[in-house]
């Protein structure tokens, strides 16, 4: 079963989601279920999501919290609770141009760090 493309490549968000996730060691771009993923092995990113029962947020990143900042992050208007991937503990982020792109920077290497290997991990670390 084809599933609809809910992004749109020219999405000069999405551009500024690539740069940082993929700046990240052997990161790689899947697309699935129609969005666009960041993964390292595992997911650690995926771009666009919706709230269950609410809105679709084309402009937005999903993302694994650290779980102790998981309550403060969910109270900022800013995040919240994406449908499916929610129960699993992701968080998603409304994104604009005028985004923290050092917080959404933050917020992809900590969910990096959850997924990715050791090899990986110590790579970054050593830049």
């Amino acid at each position: 079963m084809a599933h609809e493309i809910m992004f749109d490549d020219a999405d000069p968000i999405l551009g500024r989601v690539r740069e940082v996730a993929l700046a990240l060691p052997e990161a790689t771009e899947v697309v699935a279920h129609g969005r666009p993923t960041f993964r390292c092995g595992k997911m650690f990113g995926n771009y666009g999501g919706m709230v269950k029962g609410g809105p679709r947020h084309d402009q937005s990143i999903l993302f694994i919290p650290d779980a102790a900042e998981r309550e403060a992050l969910l109270s900022d208007e800013r995040f919240f609770l994406p449908a499916y991937l929610g129960p699993y503990g992701w968080l998603g982020l409304l994104l604009e141009e005028d985004s923290d792109w050092t917080e959404v920077g933050e917020l992809l290497d900590a969910s990096y760090r959850s997924v990715a290997p050791k090899r990986a991990i110590a790579e970054l670390d050593a830049r």
